[in-house]
């Protein structure tokens, strides 16, 4: 395949004007996710001239101990706070909302009930979470391109991968740390960052999911919005305070720094900040980048969701014991699927398209009038355009991949892992054929506890015929075809997946564990197992390999283009794209207006909890200890006008990853978890738009009201520093 060769040498000297430029006079207080070592050079005039009265080193400081010592990466994609000075932290309902269902049985169901844990003895441990905690960030731009001025292509990318694996080695100083070297800017400045990671986090508590996940799916991305969207764990380390296995001989972590928690309330124009692990944004696609997603990625990736959603919703209504299998997974599913709908309107209302063209056409005026439109960026022009047809017709075929074989039919995850044994047996490779074996084996157990058989045959019925019929012939093996096309629904179950091994966990587990590695071999041929390497076969020869490709001149030409913009932009404010590394956002309490004739106010009460409660629905069956409360107005040092604030928006520019982080008044005080934004909103990943974009938070003084008043686990506020 052919594909436009890429320029992407850039000389020391721009590299030196660069980085200079990074991060220059911010235009809009209210968009940017700003990286906080340079906080005190570009941001702290204006944040304090908002309101904030602390200093650039309360937030950021290695030396001493500052607000990132209380922020933590929570697993792998949250951010979640310290709010003791005994490991104690809270996150968002959704983020611990895997472990919480991990915990969950009809005996005990956590989900529907929530969990409290009375004693340090009654929390629960967490195999595989893990916070991180980030030591410090530095600048290794000119490691990281030492001795790549004259290379090229992937010669180039492999120099500056060196370069970045020495610099991680040498910092993680023999494992004791993790180390991360990321780009910024599409690899114009890259910086290393250093973690401390925590291995025994415990689950201390969590409101019932009526509560935390008040309004599910129906009230996601949504305002108004009344979910008390926290859960609470506690940190565990050995006696020197140093990360450890889980023990029964850790104790509590003791935090460099934790944040005191402010209930005086808030008021519209009040300064906020939001300090934490934004995942991905987009803010410099070209055009074509956003035709692609908004017309063709999204949409694609909703349909199929629909079919999921559909089949998922009926069983989990159906049956109590599916509605816990499922719940975590109904939730990672549904999260993304109305994200990619409010996006698309956002982008539709904003003419995303026709703005980026006509940005486009400022640049090309911009390079034509230095000189530099024909030497240096025509070609970054018209790569996009051929790069991007490619990258549809293969992008197309990569998602419905994703969202059928790797995330749709729960047994080909099982087949896959199969498949890799036999693998490793063919070829000889006897202790990782073993290792793999003993790693599945112990997986079994975790999988089947949440695995309907019925559901997932639905999944398969239903989805394996539309991969066949929406995408070209070349993209689907012929002998899968052939197979959909022979079989109806019923039989397609009947004959393939009722027929595999995997279908049965003693069967299996018999095999894995006692078999000769013949015995394993034959599975080669099990129904499940051969389909799911058919379609393997074909995603890692013929799909994956060209989205690789396409991806990596795409980012190689963006990096150009994004050279070119920060060269144009020089004296405005231009902050990398989020890439789930620490940032900081800053903006203010205010509500909004999303239509002609509508206003949002700010905030969102318990009343309006009580006039949405229907004990019909499982979302917003209100518990009737909260009705009770609120029935006897027994609302403490909570209260607000005769009621309980809920939920606040403020607009902090946050994305995915900022689930959880803490939102702080302008003393540095938590006033606030983040846990979404508003529908309309949905688009900022890829274009922000300061007159919607919204990012909704609860409350402090609910999670407070509902862990003392409602929980009963008052005994957990004696442990926090409370600013009344």
């Amino acid at each position: 395949m052919l594909i436009h060769k890429v320029v992407i040498m850039i000389s020391r000297k721009i590299i030196v004007a660069l980085l200079l430029l990074f991060f220059v006079a911010q235009t809009r207080a209210k968009e940017g996710m700003w990286v906080p070592t340079l906080l005190q050079k570009y941001n702290i005039e204006e944040m304090q001239e908002m309101g904030f009265t602390l200093t650039a080193r309360d937030i950021y400081d290695v030396n001493h101990a500052s607000m990132k010592d209380a922020v933590v990466l929570f697993g792998r994609g949250c951010t979640g706070e310290l709010i003791s000075d005994e490991g104690l932290l809270i996150t968002n309902h959704h983020c611990g909302y895997r472990q919480i269902q991990s915990h969950s049985s009809l005996k005990n169901d956590y989900l529907t009930k929530g969990f409290w844990a009375m004693n340090r003895d009654e929390e629960l441990p967490n195999p595989g979470l893990t916070v991180s905690f980030l030591e410090y960030m530095e600048d290794v731009t000119d490691k990281v391109l030492n001795e790549t001025e004259e290379l090229e292509g992937e010669i180039l990318q492999d120099k500056i991968k060196e370069n970045s694996d020495q610099i991680e080695k040498e910092a993680s100083q023999n494992g004791k740390f993790k180390t991360d070297v990321k780009p910024l800017f599409y690899g114009n400045q890259f910086f290393l960052y250093v973690y401390k990671v925590y291995r025994d986090v415990r689950l201390v508590g969590a409101p019932p999911s009526a509560i935390g996940k008040f309004g599910g799916d129906t009230d996601n991305w949504m305002w108004p919005r009344h979910t008390g969207d926290f859960s609470m764990f506690r940190i565990y380390a050995d006696k020197n305070n140093e990360p450890a296995d889980y023990s029964p001989d850790n104790v509590p972590f003791k935090p460099k720094k934790f944040f005191p928690i402010s209930i005086k309330g808030i008021q519209p124009g009040d300064f906020t900040m939001v300090f934490g692990y934004p995942g991905t944004t987009m803010q410099y696609w070209p055009h074509q980048a956003v035709d692609v997603t908004m017309n063709q990625r999204d949409p694609d990736r909703i349909r199929l969701r629909d079919i999921k959603l559909d089949i998922l919703s009926k069983d989990m209504e159906a049956d109590p014991k599916v509605r816990i299998q499922y719940a975590a997974k109904y939730q990672s599913v549904s999260n993304s699927w109305k994200k990619w709908q409010g996006e698309i309107k956002g982008l539709e209302r904003l003419d995303a398209i026709e703005k980026k063209l006509e940005y486009e056409a400022d640049f090309k005026d911009w390079a034509q009038q230095n000189g530099t439109w024909t030497s240096e960026y025509s070609t970054v022009f018209e790569n996009f355009e051929d790069l991007y047809t490619l990258y549809a017709k293969y992008i197309k075929a990569s998602d419905y991949y994703s969202e059928i074989v790797s995330r749709g039919v729960e047994l080909f995850g099982e087949a896959r892992k199969l498949n890799a044994i036999i693998n490793s047996i063919e070829n000889k490779q006897d202790k990782k054929a073993e290792s793999q074996r003993q790693s599945m084996l112990k997986g079994l157990a975790g999988f089947y506890k949440d695995f309907n058989q019925p559901t997932d045959e639905k999944l398969f019925a239903a989805l394996m015929p539309v991969l066949v019929k929406d995408l070209d012939a070349e993209f689907v093996p012929v002998e899968v075809t052939e197979m959909v096309n022979k079989y109806n629904a019923e039989k397609l179950i009947e004959k393939v997946y009722r027929k595999s091994v995997l279908t049965d966990k003693a069967k299996l587990s018999e095999v894995l564990e006692n078999g000769s590695d013949k015995q394993v071999l034959k599975l080669r041929k099990d129904p499940v197992v051969k389909l799911f390497n058919r379609l393997n076969f074909l995603r890692e020869t013929e799909i994956s390999p060209n989205v690789r490709r396409i991806h990596a001149a795409i980012d190689a030409n963006m990096k150009r283009y994004m050279a070119g913009l920060m060269e144009m932009n020089e004296g405005n404010a231009l902050y990398p794209d989020a890439n789930l590394t620490l940032r900081v956002t800053y903006g203010e309490v205010e509500g909004y207006d999303p239509r002609d004739g509508v206003h949002y106010k700010y905030y969102t009460t318990l009343s309006g909890i009580m006039e949405k409660d229907n004990p019909e629905i499982y979302d917003y069956d209100v518990p009737e200890r909260l009705k009770e409360l609120f029935e006897e107005k027994d609302f403490g040092r909570y209260e607000l006008s005769g009621t309980v604030p809920v939920a606040f928006t403020a607009s902090n520019h946050t994305t995915g990853g900022n689930s959880g982080s803490p939102v702080v008044n302008a003393n540095g005080e938590l006033i606030g978890v983040n846990f979404d934004r508003c529908w309309e909103g949905t688009m900022s990943d890829i274009m922000y738009d300061p007159e919607v974009c919204r990012n909704i938070s609860l409350d402090i003084r609910y999670a407070l009201f509902i862990i003392d008043r409602f929980a009963g686990a008052g005994y957990l506020l004696d442990e926090m520093e409370i600013v009344e």
